[in-house]
């Protein structure tokens, strides 16, 4: 009789009886000493305590090089908002001045967030969710950066989607916006060539955008979606398509992919850079792009614009670099890449200001405007103004191909991080489909799938207000509210100390600079990084209250506002309520609760599989070893008999 633990059951005759070499005898002494008793029926072994056996640890792939993550993470963080964004708002909030907030916050907000995400995800290696079981109260935080992902991913794909639509469009001679077009000729024979900007007519590029790709001529607003664009459907099923071939095998495809998808857009910006500064009117630009305006250092939303932009480039509290830096090697020098990624990523923000307002400088020099009448953000450069500048250009279809590859380049690498962060959430939550190949690309399929589906509506004729109503809100205050409490969580309730002594044990052979570093990144952690996002999110509410989204002269309706609320709200309220089902699952009172909550659980720690060694290594002298083996004889047995009867 044994319970479940291999231990023979307390009270049961075989409590007390011992084998000993084919004899059996009494822990009293007494009994027949001729019986031989079956030795596979009372193993010497079952009365050992039973090791306590973990539970089987699913095999988690690791890159297959060093190169492989930086060039992921930096394909992740360099995505289109280096490229449409970042140039717009520095020379919008004061030119070069506006490096100098953007820097600070940089070095206060950015960097100590990305390490506090990368040393997260490396420590614990697991995904945005598991890995909270080094504070179970969080785990919503986890939940909240898978439903800012699928948003993300939701409409980030259209945006490749359209890319595909101009590289198509982009193998005609001439280029069907440019102005030696057949269909353009009157457009450009008025005079209205200029964009958008100019308030006059639309010029071809506009008119291309908006009419042959968006058809959004023919939707009245949010509540008029109108059909689907096949054209654009089709496109959108190309990218969802690539996306699932190149992520099919894990970070064992993907991080293959990335060595031409991250490089890929450096040689573009060198090569326009290098071609725009051969071109007349492009100092015109780059002056404009750096001129100082000091004034502009005293307003608060250049401070604010600074540290939004270095907090969405470098693609913090999504899940996606927690979840590729759990695939990392145990020891992985995390500041290390920490710095080298950070650094590489605003120098080509920087960097690619120059590619962009030398050539938008030359479009500006041969219209005889100024610079700022031809300058656009967002997919108004990407999509309008850039292509027309590019369409002026001798061998115009060569460099539009080029560019519209970059763009590819740059959104497919941030895609492959978040839809990373989605499938190691859910891989690591469920186990049996990561040990399953089969099922595992059953689920990225239905997955990509369900994404396409979705994504439908956002290429419809109206398609263009349902993106820019995702694109404001998912990565709003949601985003900074959930970063945040990832900041306060690990700073107070893990505690800075410890979350300190881990980075320390993961480098292993520290060196000095790192400790010092450290002493830093604990000072942002606890004082300077919180306020820094109270800030940022104060002005976001204030922002959200006094003015009315748009896009163009389409202003949206109060109900369309109060959806993209709801969605923001959707993403940080998962924190108040996992953290109240994760107190209700713990007893005593509320006190007793919420201690037992904040607490590491016991198989925090025991993921990577580079630290089962070290955890062994620590736990070798409280191992149970088996029971040695002792040979008795009849003369042994005689002897205990003799003992008896003197005793008698």
């Amino acid at each position: 009789m044994q319970d479940e633990s291999g231990k023979a059951a307390l009270g049961s005759p075989a409590e007390n009886l011992v084998d000993l070499n084919g004899h059996t005898v009494t822990q009293n002494g007494q009994n027949s000493t001729t019986t031989p008793a079956p030795q596979p029926q009372f193993d010497s072994r079952a009365q050992s305590p039973a090791p306590c056996t973990p539970a089987p640890i699913i095999p988690r792939e690791q890159w297959g090089g060093k190169y492989e993550f930086l060039l992921s993470c930096i394909g992740y963080c360099v995505g289109l908002g280096n490229v449409w964004r970042f140039p717009y708002l520095c020379y919008r909030n004061g030119g070069g001045v506006f490096l100098i907030p953007y820097f600070i916050m940089l070095f206060v907000t950015g960097v100590p967030l990305f390490l506090m995400e990368l040393s997260l995800g490396q420590y614990g290696a697991a995904g945005p969710i598991t890995v909270w079981k080094c504070c179970p109260l969080l785990k919503g935080i986890g939940i909240g950066m898978l439903c800012v992902s699928i948003l993300v991913c939701l409409y980030y794909n259209v945006i490749i989607a359209w890319t595909f639509y101009y590289l198509g469009s982009s193998l005609q001679s001439p280029l069907p916006w440019s102005c030696d077009a057949v269909a353009n000729v009157g457009l450009c024979g008025n005079g209205t060539t200029g964009n958008s900007s100019t308030g006059k007519g639309l010029s071809p590029t506009e008119k291309f955008w908006n009419e042959r790709v968006l058809g959004v001529v023919l939707s009245e607003g949010l509540h008029d979606p109108g059909p689907v664009r096949w054209p654009l459907a089709l496109c959108l099923l190309a990218a969802w398509v690539i996306i699932f071939l190149c992520m099919l095998k894990g970070i064992r495809s993907s991080g293959k992919v990335v060595y031409v998808t991250a490089t890929f857009p450096y040689f573009v910006l060198i090569v326009l850079i290098i071609r725009g500064a051969t071109l007349e009117g492009s100092l015109q630009g780059i002056a404009f792009y750096l001129t100082p305006d000091w004034s502009r250092l005293a307003n608060a939303q250049v401070w604010n614009d600074a540290a939004s932009q270095v907090f969405y480039s470098l693609g913090i509290g999504v899940g996606g670099l927690l979840s590729m830096a759990s695939y990392n090697k145990f020891d992985n020098n995390v500041i290390r890449d920490t710095l080298i990624i950070t650094t590489g990523n605003c120098s080509t923000s920087f960097f690619a200001g120059f590619a962009i307002f030398s050539i938008l400088g030359h479009m500006a020099w041969k219209k005889g405007v100024p610079v700022e009448k031809v300058a656009d953000t967002g997919p108004g450069l990407a999509f309008v103004a850039y292509p027309e500048a590019l369409a002026l250009l001798p061998g115009s279809v060569f460099w539009s191909i080029l560019f519209f590859l970059m763009l590819f380049m740059l959104g497919i690498d941030t895609l492959f991080g978040n839809m990373e962060g989605i499938t190691t959430a859910v891989l690591d939550e469920f186990p049996h489909l990561r040990a399953n190949p089969l099922h595992k690309s059953l689920f990225l399929g239905a997955l990509c799938f369900c994404f396409y589906l979705m994504g439908l509506l956002l290429v419809t004729n109206g398609g263009i207000y349902w993106f820019t109503l995702i694109d404001s809100f998912s990565t709003s205050f949601g985003l900074i509210i959930i970063t945040l409490f990832m900041c306060i969580g690990i700073s107070f309730f893990y505690g800075v100390n410890q979350f300190c002594q881990d980075i320390i044990d993961m480098i292993r052979h520290c060196p000095p600079w790192c400790t010092k570093v450290l002493l830093y990144f604990k000072a942002c952690w606890v004082f300077c990084t919180p306020f820094l996002l109270l800030f940022i999110l104060t002005y976001i509410f204030i922002e959200m209250y006094r003015t009315s989204l748009k896009y163009g002269s389409y202003v949206y309706p109060l109900w369309g506002k109060a959806l993209g609320v709801c969605m923001g709200a959707t993403c940080c309220l998962q924190i108040p309520i996992w953290a109240i089902v994760a107190i209700s699952k713990e007893t005593g009172t509320l006190k007793e609760r919420f201690q037992k909550s904040i607490r590491p659980l016991n198989s925090w720690r025991v993921n990577n599989l580079d630290s089962t060694a070290r955890v062994e290594e620590h736990m070798e002298a409280e191992r149970v070893e088996g029971p040695f083996t002792v040979t008795l004889t009849d003369m042994d047995f005689t002897a205990m008999t003799w003992e008896e009867g003197s005793q008698a």
